[in-house]
This record gives structure tokens, sequence and C-alpha cells, in this order.
């Protein structure tokens, strides 16, 4: 893998390392606002209102975010994220720093404040980074980059909660949230240190109106065949399939391994996808596209299943990383048909519709998962969500035999 990395320009790699180290600070971050609002308020509502309070800015400013894309330099765009989150990670910082002096609801509301502009810096992020990876490699080397790309992810995706529960578990918020700050710092550095200066896409739709140019991507996706029906199949078997949400109760009341463990209960997840994404970037999946994705979805929702059946930390733990991979190959699946989907004047609106379906699996499926909790009780509501899950492959694997059948050798623009 080191060998294919070196390959790609320098450009490419210091992007990839900047969002490597946003991925991180964002990752360990969300382990402190779990647990800190948990503590705080002892809801598991409140764990899902953390979701919605990211959701509502993610979801809301999507469309806009991909028209700006589309139509400003992607990498300014992104730089700009990454001091969107700085502030957030200030923001959790100072709670922390007035915690004696004010009451719990305004400790809640400055958390609730980080989240929001966390939800505000995740609109940008995909469609920034979605614009920039195929104008700084070549065309040839765009799905060896998006392996790449996705690997760093993942591995942020696993040492950022697990360093966050461990080093928040140790040392406390005040620690974990400079920490954060400073890997933010480590992003900006980076960012500014690439040399090329991406100019704004060129637009084939000169004089239409803004709303049109909004809903652009939009269309674009709900008359495809495919990214249509395989988007709905992401969004709604994770928006009942997530389980991130009511970690902190599991780790709190059910398992008992405190926020240490906590941090290994969010990685595990990313580490079976770290290996399956570093395994398809070699050996990448060919033929039966389509079966590929139900299979992976239908054993992502097994997972679930045997991780509420579950009272032993371990065997919640392998659940956990197996779902994660599952999860790493229906994302890869569905990545490469929206790039293969996707024409490069529109690659910042289609990537934004995508992270509307993204976002609402996540940070929806928290709230979903709060709810539910509320409702039913916190395994209850793992098990209803696990069969909602596997229900929906069952429902579009009815309904969409295009994405049956589909091969991603045959899909195009």
């Amino acid at each position: 893998m080191s060998n294919r990395f070196s390959t790609l320009p320098s450009d490419f790699k210091k992007l990839v390392t900047a969002r490597f180290f946003f991925s991180f600070a964002v990752q360990m971050q969300a382990v402190v606002l779990g647990w800190r609002i948990y503590d705080l308020l002892k809801d598991p509502l409140a764990l899902g209102m953390i979701g919605l309070t990211e959701a509502v800015p993610a979801i809301g400013l999507a469309l806009y975010a991909g028209y700006l894309v589309d139509r400003l330099r992607p990498l300014m765009v992104y730089r700009r994220v990454i001091f969107v989150s700085l502030l957030s990670g200030l923001m959790v910082l100072l709670e922390n720093y007035l915690a004696p002096q004010i009451s719990l609801q305004s400790q809640a509301a400055m958390l609730y404040s980080a989240a929001f502009l966390t939800g505000i810096a995740r609109s940008f992020s995909q469609p920034a980074i979605f614009a920039s990876v195929p104008r700084l490699v070549e065309r040839n080397q765009l799905m060896q980059a998006t392996a790449t790309s996705t690997s760093a992810m993942q591995i942020a995706r696993i040492a950022g909660p697990a360093a966050g529960g461990f080093i928040f578990g140790f040392f406390g918020v005040t620690v974990t949230s400079t920490l954060v700050c400073l890997l933010l710092v480590c992003a900006v550095i980076s960012m500014y240190l690439i040399k090329k200066d991406i100019s704004a896409p060129e637009t084939l739709h000169k004089h239409a109106t803004i709303k049109d140019e909004l809903l652009s991507g939009a269309r674009f996706v709900f008359k495809h065949p495919i990214l249509f029906p395989a988007l709905s199949l992401d969004m709604v078997s994770v928006l009942f399939g997530g389980v991130t949400a009511l970690l902190p109760i599991f780790a709190n009341e059910i398992l008992m391994v405190g926020p240490k463990g906590l941090g290994a209960l969010r990685a595990a997840p990313a580490v079976g996808a770290t290996i399956t994404s570093l395994y398809l970037a070699r050996k990448p999946l060919k033929g039966h596209s389509g079966t590929w994705l139900f299979s992976a979805v239908t054993g992502f929702g097994l997972c679930i299943l045997f991780f509420a059946m579950s009272t032993t930390f371990w065997i919640s733990l392998a659940a956990l990383a197996l779902s994660g991979l599952f999860d790493s190959v229906s994302m890869m699946i569905r990545s490469a048909a929206v790039q293969l989907s996707s024409p490069d004047h529109m690659r910042g609106k289609i990537s934004a519709v995508n992270s509307i379906f993204i976002g609402s699996s996540n940070e929806l499926g928290e709230v979903e998962s709060g709810i539910a909790a509320k409702l039913l009780g916190t395994v209850p509501s793992i098990y209803f969500g696990a069969t909602m899950c596997l229900l929906t492959v069952a429902l579009i694997a009815y309904w969409s035999p295009s994405l049956r059948k589909m091969e991603l050798e045959k899909l195009s623009t």
C-alpha cells in the first residue's frame, strides 16, 4: 500500500493528511460530547438531540454547500471547514473552563452549540473533498486515490474514538479538548502547504437560476436508476440500524466499561471498516456489485442484532467490528457508483446530495435511537432498529431490480 501511496501527487498527500487530522479531531470530540451530555443530563434523548443538533446544519446547508463548492475554489472551502471545526473545539474547551460557574443548562447549551458548528463544517466538508480529489490526481489514479483517502478516514475513525476515550478517561476534558484543537491546527497547516490552487469548475448552465443550480444535483440523483435506490438503502438501513448514540449507555450501564471502553466501542466499527478498505484497495470487488451491496447491508443488520443480544464487552466489540466490515463494503460500492456517475461540473452538488443521505442516516439515526430508547428501552430499541434494517433490504431488493443487477464496470455518466 505504501508503494502505491508514493506514486500519488504530493498535494494530494497533504490533502489526505489534513483530512486525517480533521477526522481524528472530530472523532475525539464526539466521544467527549456524548459522554459529557449524558453525564450532565442522564437522559438518552439528550444523546439523540446531539445528533439532531449536528444534523440540522449538516443536512440543511448541504445543497447550498454543493452549489458553492461548484462555484468556488474547493481547497479554500475545505480550509474554512477546518477553521469552523476549530471554533467548535474551542467551544468545548470553554464550556469545561466555565463549568463551575454556570448552570447545567448553560453547559449543555454550549455543548450543543459545539455540535451545531460541527454540523456546519460537515455540510461543506464532503463536497469540498469530492470536488478536490479528481483535480489533484490523474484520472487513472482516481480509484487508487479514493481508496487511499477512505483508508486514512477509517484509520482516523479507529484512532480518534479510542484516543478520545483513553485520554478523556485518564486526563479529563481539558486535555482532550486541547489536543482536539491542536490536531485541527495541524490540519490547517497541512492545507496551507498545498501548492496547487484549484480554480472553480466551469459550469455548463451559465444562465440557470440559483434555485435550479441548488436542485440540479438532487434531480440528477432522484432520476438515476442506480444512485437513488442505493443511497436510499444506505440511508434507511443505517437510520434504524445505527447504535452510535446509545454507546455511552451501553458503556456505562450494560457493559460497565466506562469512558475508556466507550472509546473502544466507538472505534470497533472503524477497525472492521479499515481492514476491509485496505483489502479492497488491493483486491477490489469484481462483478455482481448489486449482490455484494445487498449482502453487505444484510450482514450489517445481523451484526446489530448480535450486539443487542450481548452483555459481554468482547462479544459486543466483535459485533461492532463486523458491522464496520459490512458497512465498509457497502460504502465502497456506493462511493464508486457516485464517482462513476458524476459529471465533473456537478461533483460538488451530487456529493452534497450524497452527504444529505449520509447525514440523514447518521445524525437523524442518533435522534431515532434516542427516541426509541426513551420509549422502548435501550436494548429493545436496538432490536427494533436491526429488524427495520433487514426489512429495508428486502423491500428495496424487491422494488429495485436495477440495483440488484448493478455492475460498476458498466456504470458511467
